[in-house]
C-alpha cells in the first residue's frame, strides 16, 4: 500500500465538500423526481468519497505525544493542555533572554576590566569582544 500524503487527503477533502455544497444547493432548488435522481447520485459519490477519506486516514502517519494522550484520558482539555505548554515555553524563553543578556554584561565587563588590567593586549581583547558580539570602548 503507497503512503498516504496530507495532499491527498487535502483533495479528498475537497471533493467531500464539493459533495455537500451540491447536496445543499440541490436540496435548496428540489424540483421533483429528476432532482432525486440527481441527488441519489450525489449522495453515492458522498459515501465514496467518504470511504476513501476513511480508508487514507488509516495510512497516514499519525504521533501524538504521550502527555497529551494522557491529559485527554483524564478528562481535560486539549486547549488548556496547549495553552499551559505555551506559557511554559514563553517563560524558558524570558528566562533563556535574560541569560543571555546578563553574559553579554558579563563579557563586556570583562573585557573592560582586563584590558585595564593588561594594557598590552588591550587590541586583542577588543578584538574578542567584538567578534562575539560586544562593545568595548578602548
Amino acid at each position: 500500500m503507497a503512503a498516504t500524503t496530507l495532499d491527498d487527503v487535502d483533495v479528498q477533502l475537497r471533493a467531500i465538500i464539493s459533495n455537500l455544497y451540491l447536496l445543499i444547493v440541490q436540496a435548496h432548488d428540489h424540483q421533483g423526481p429528476g432532482t432525486q435522481q440527481v441527488m441519489t447520485t450525489e449522495i453515492k459519490r458522498l459515501l465514496e468519497n467518504l470511504i476513501r477519506l476513511s480508508q487514507s486516514a488509516q495510512r497516514l502517519p499519525v504521533y501524538l505525544p504521550l502527555d497529551i494522550i494522557e491529559y485527554v484520558e483524564a478528562s481535560r482539555n486539549p486547549d488548556i493542555y496547549t495553552r499551559e505548554f505555551v506559557e511554559l515555553v514563553m517563560k524558558q524563553n524570558q528566562q533563556l533572554k535574560g541569560r543571555s543578556e546578563a553574559f553579554a554584561d558579563f563579557r563586556d565587563i570583562f573585557a573592560r576590566e582586563i584590558m585595564g588590567a593588561i594594557p598590552d593586549i588591550k587590541h586583542d581583547v577588543k578584538q574578542i569582544a567584538e567578534a562575539s558580539g560586544g562593545k568595548v570602548e578602548v
